[in-house]
């Protein structure tokens, strides 16, 4: 079980797999007020930076779940390197249908909302492990504007315009299902950058290490179209954003 290998490839040298920076990331910590012994579930964990920096800095405990073996260790040896192993853990394991023995007071899942089969079906998994009274944070896309044609759509990686809502849109979809939005940090267009561009490097690098490889023809296609592409659609029209949610 894994997830593709060009995602293992392209992302290798992240830390965060989505577009938040460290800095966002530590402002979404320090606006939910987080407590030591605050327990977290993260579903699709990827390399665990939102566990580990939440442990060290908040001291948070939790569990992470991948898909990517390559990310779930990569976890386990941030946790070590932030010498917070003993507050946290990361399973290597599907996180679709997920749910926790144990109640958490922080339910997340961070730009994988596939694993709920939309970010509402997402919503309602993570409830399932949260504790009465606990905060839900989903990573999701929005339209920052609309885009004009379904070609457009699909230059941002999306398969049509209905994939996304615009921002107040979204946010009336969790007030409609009986959720208040209680907090939001959102990308921005610097923030995208370092999540996509720094995709870049490492499949320069990976090229260079890896002429032979079977996939190296399509690493190779994708370095050679992805800075247009990314430049063209999804930096102009995508926008992304954690929005903290608690139940009525």
């Amino acid at each position: 079980m894994d997830i593709p290998r060009i995602f293992n490839i392209t992302e290798s040298a992240h830390r965060i797999h989505n577009p938040l920076t460290p800095e966002k990331l530590a402002t979404l910590g320090a606006a939910l007020y987080l407590e030591p012994g605050t327990r977290v579930l993260d579903l699709g964990s990827g390399s665990g930076e939102m566990l580990c920096t939440w442990a060290r800095d908040y001291g948070v405990t939790g569990t992470g779940v991948d898909m990517s073996r390559l990310f779930t260790e990569q976890a386990r040896l941030r946790a070590a390197e932030l010498d917070v192993a003993g507050q946290v853990e990361f399973i290597h394991a599907d996180a679709a249908g997920y749910v926790s023995e144990e109640k958490v007071d922080v339910a997340a899942c961070l730009g994988a909302t596939w694993i709920g089969g939309g970010v509402m079906g997402t919503v309602e998994l993570l409830a399932q492990s949260l504790r009465t009274g606990g905060i839900i944070l989903v990573g999701e896309p929005y339209w920052r504007q609309l885009p004009p044609t379904e070609d457009v759509a699909q230059g941002c990686l999306a398969h049509s315009i209905s994939d996304f809502l615009r921002l107040p849109v979204l946010l009336g979809a969790f007030d409609c299902n009986g959720y208040d939005v209680v907090e939001m940090v959102l990308a921005d267009q610097d923030s995208w950058d370092r999540y996509e561009a720094a995709k870049w490097l490492t499949m320069r690098r990976w090229l260079e290490d890896n002429a032979d490889d079977g996939l190296a023809e399509e690493v190779r296609a994708q370095l050679t179209s992805e800075p247009v592409r990314y430049a063209t659609y999804t930096r102009e029209y995508l926008g992304w954003g954690v929005f903290a949610l608690m139940r009525r």
